[in-house]
């Protein structure tokens, strides 16, 4: 009887033991995973700095242009006016570039477009800005160029974007160099300040937003919510 109560015992303990095996085995596993998608980085993402702004502006075609109407769509912002030059950056050249690099990035039914909002209403009128947009060889299907007031654009610009413009008391404009990239939802996922940045680095950024929008439902959309967790952000 005692050595049956005994055996009973310890085919109890091994049980017991079985299962704090397991409470301990499922959490290492899961951290080993979670490491191993932070360091291998399976999908990449951008960041979901912010919000953009709201704007209704007017396009070179005098009809308006709001943010409404980039939905679903990946944009990327440049701003300047007609007139740029050294000092100035004139950002629609490298937008040149990456416009006749589109094709290297499959994005289905993902629409890509392009805005450029120009700082100097007085000058950059309609007719202004289809010249330079046909300068340019801007598909009219994909780029935009806008404006608007300057209290308007000082607030979209300045406020929402984080670029600062202004004149000097000669009449000159001053304006911060940048381009800002805003995903189907109005997030912005990227901005590049300060310098012209590489083609290749703004196609990369466009194929992984499109990569992210392809893959926004399902199963998929949570490891793409997972990578979002784990920082797994281009290098």
């Amino acid at each position: 009887m005692t050595a049956v109560f005994a055996a009973g015992k310890r085919q109890e303990a091994k049980k017991t033991g079985a299962k704090w095996h397991w409470l301990w085995v499922i959490p290492v596993i899961s951290l080993l995973a979670v490491a191993a998608f932070s360091i291998f980085r399976p999908i990449q993402v951008l960041p979901r700095i912010t919000l953009a702004p709201g704007y209704s502006l007017t396009d070179q075609n005098g009809e308006a242009l709001t943010s409404e109407d980039m939905r679903g769509k990946i944009t990327l912002y440049t701003f300047t006016y007609t007139n740029c030059t050294e000092p100035c950056v004139q950002t629609t050249g490298l937008l040149q570039e990456v416009q006749a690099r589109l094709n290297e990035i499959d994005n289905g039914d993902v629409p890509i477009q392009f805005v450029t909002i120009s700082v100097d209403p007085e000058h950059d009128t309609t007719a202004v800005l289809t010249e330079f947009a046909n300068q340019l060889g801007a598909d009219p299907n994909i780029w935009h160029f806008v404006t608007g007031d300057v209290t308007r654009l000082k607030w979209v610009i300045g406020g929402g974007f984080g670029l600062y413009f202004g004149q000097r008391d000669d009449g000159s404009i001053i304006l911060d160099s940048g381009y800002t990239l805003v995903d189907g939802a109005g997030i912005i996922r990227a901005d590049y300040r300060l310098y012209n940045p590489d083609v290749d680095i703004i196609l990369r950024d466009l194929r992984l937003l499109v990569e992210e929008s392809q893959n926004s439902e399902g199963a998929a959309r949570y490891a793409y919510e997972a990578a979002h967790l784990f920082l797994c952000y281009p290098r």
